[in-house]
């Protein structure tokens, strides 16, 4: 049996969402999620959970590229906690350094610089995100 999995790609104005199974290692976007300063409306993110019904929520840690925390990183993490808190839902954090930078690549090799679209790059990071979290915990 494999895992139903929701990903989070945490933004302060907005949050990029995906839904992926173990099963096949890939995820697809979902609409993203509107943040007012890095908050929510909370009563959507309960509706997609409810929808999904995930085993598992991933969570992207926003890191510098050396690998030290930044503001955004903390509030990440407190998103994280708060999903968790409120929903009870099991929450792992996933290093993100490099999917923003890939999901302009990947939408761009798809459909050039009018793709580049704001909500479409969060939905496509948090594909990134829940796919490279299949890859290091389906070992």
């Amino acid at each position: 049996m494999g895992i139903t999995a929701l990903a989070f790609d945490f933004g302060t104005k907005s949050i990029g969402c995906a839904v992926g199974q173990s099963i096949t290692g890939t995820a697809q976007a979902l609409p993203a999620f509107k943040a007012q300063d890095g908050i929510p409306d909370w009563s959507q993110i309960e509706s997609c959970l409810a929808e999904w019904k995930p085993d598992v929520v991933v969570v992207g840690l926003p890191l510098n590229m050396d690998g030290t925390e930044q503001e955004l990183t903390i509030r990440a993490r407190k998103f994280a906690n708060r999903l968790h808190g409120r929903f009870g839902v099991r929450v792992e954090l996933q290093d993100e350094r490099l999917t923003t930078t890939e999901a302009r690549a990947e939408i761009f090799s798809r459909g050039g610089y009018k793709a580049l679209n704001k909500s479409k790059v969060d939905g496509i990071s948090a594909c990134l995100i829940l796919e490279s979290w299949f890859e290091h915990n389906n070992g």
